[in-house]
């Protein structure tokens, strides 16, 4: 297994993870912390720190997960066999079609 294949299959976990943890936030600030508290002031002391660990959470995947492709990246650039372009390799003379009329004969102009 290359290491390209080990940074793809840890990328496509990090994404799993990170949409798993998105998903259970909810956009307008309740999400996970809304379903245990009630009110404003009858917050559980547990329920502020599961928003922030969500919130932190979300930010460390996101930074892994970049992290992750740039690394995978340059693990693909420098994997030591470089392949050139097929048009830079193949040095194929194109011949443009010529605009100029083919010479004439002294048999053409005689007749």
């Amino acid at each position: 297994m290359t290491t390209f294949s080990i940074f793809l299959i840890l990328i496509v976990i990090v994404s799993f993870l990170l949409v798993v943890v998105i998903m259970v936030q909810n956009p307008k600030g309740g999400g996970l912390s809304s379903s245990f508290g009630g009110g404003g002031s009858q917050q559980l002391g547990g329920v502020k720190k599961t928003t922030d660990f969500l919130d932190k959470s979300t930010w460390t995947l996101a930074t892994l997960l970049l992290v992750l492709i740039l690394l995978s990246n340059i693990d693909l650039m420098n994997d030591g066999t470089v392949q050139d372009s097929k048009v830079n390799t193949e040095n194929v003379q194109i011949e443009a079609p010529s605009t100029t009329p083919p010479p004439t004969t002294e048999n053409d102009t005689q007749e």
